[in-house]
């Protein structure tokens, strides 16, 4: 039997579910946008950090703000990168047991699977809860890291980036999460980097 939907043979036998996106092209390329936006950041971070240690080193000129501009692009890149993470079936976990109930209990390994997804959307949207107010308060005070009259730069972008990251990951849950209760869902693969 073929899902029209997903274009993926389902059977009986959920040993190898297929991968699953977020459901729409238009979110699945914004994920990817994102995952790659963050790909980006990583290449010119490190440009930044090989700047500043040349310029330490050989002309006494350090860049001011590489340290402040790491710290909040850790942050950024983590967030950029997550909801892709997820689509993809990439979050770390030991799913042994998970796979063994999932191949001989396929209801019961379903619910578990849901279970999961949806424990992973409230933990995003718990996250959420608290980086939308820091959103709206940076951005309304200006806050900002770095010295006044070296480097200073807002706050707001990366709290904003929280924001979307957490938002894009918890719909991806939701997703994956309906996928495992629904009779005609295909249950997404989460055990691609397992621990087993």
């Amino acid at each position: 039997m073929t899902s029209p939907r997903l274009g993926t043979a389902m059977s009986d036998s959920p040993v190898e579910p297929p991968r699953g996106g977020g459901g729409s092209t238009i979110f699945n390329a914004v994920v990817t946008g994102m995952n790659t936006l963050g790909s980006i950041w990583i290449f010119v971070l490190m440009a930044m950090i090989d700047a500043d240690a040349f310029g330490r080193t050989f002309l006494s000129r350090p860049i001011h703000g590489i340290n402040e501009l790491v710290e909040l692009s850790l942050i950024g890149i983590v967030f950029l990168q997550l909801g892709d993470t997820t689509r993809r079936g990439r979050l770390t976990r030991s799913d042994g047991f998970f796979k063994f109930v999932l191949r001989r209990v396929p209801r019961i390994g379903r619910l578990m699977g849901a279970v999961f997804d949806l424990l992973g959307a409230m933990f995003m949207a718990i996250i959420l809860f608290g980086a939308a107010p820091d959103l709206i308060e940076a951005w309304e005070k200006d806050f900002f890291v770095g010295e006044i009259g070296l480097f200073t730069a807002p706050e707001w972008p990366i709290k904003a980036v929280i924001v979307v990251g957490c938002l894009m990951t918890l719909l991806q849950f939701l997703v994956f999460g309906w996928r495992y209760l629904s009779p005609k869902g295909v249950e997404p693969v989460h055990h691609v980097a397992s621990i087993d």
